[in-house]
């Protein structure tokens, strides 16, 4: 069965940057969409980045682009969250979902697979 294990979390100062990693296992993935979402209090999930597994073609929420990138790592079978120019609305947990298709989508409802999360905070 296919499992998502996020880390990487924490507390960070405004203006600071954090790396989330999602260690995925259960299969291959060649054909799967690995996204990151985030939930703050009180808020629906929301999409922040995706990437295809089998190339590099990515997406991004407008909230995140040119502050966030998603890369993954074939070999160890990880997907990455790099996040820079934190602000205190980026915090929120962090999910990492996996969807099997080709298509990148950003809906939460398209993905299959989802991780525990891992908390973010930053601070003002």
């Amino acid at each position: 069965q296919v499992q998502l294990v996020e880390s990487g979390g924490g507390l960070v100062q405004t203006g600071g940057s954090l790396r989330l990693s999602c260690a995925a296992s259960g299969r291959t993935f060649n054909d799967y969409v690995m996204g990151w979402f985030r939930q703050a209090p009180g808020k629906e999930r929301e999409f922040v980045a995706a990437i295809r597994w089998s190339s590099t073609t990515t997406y991004y929420a407008d909230s995140v682009r040119g502050r966030f990138t998603i890369s993954r790592d074939n070999a160890k079978n990880k997907v990455y969250l790099q996040m820079n120019s934190l602000k205190p609305e980026d915090t929120a947990v962090y999910y990492c979902a996996a969807r099997f298709g080709a298509v990148i989508i950003t809906t939460r409802e398209a993905y299959q697979t989802w991780g525990q999360g891992t908390q973010v905070t930053v601070s003002a």
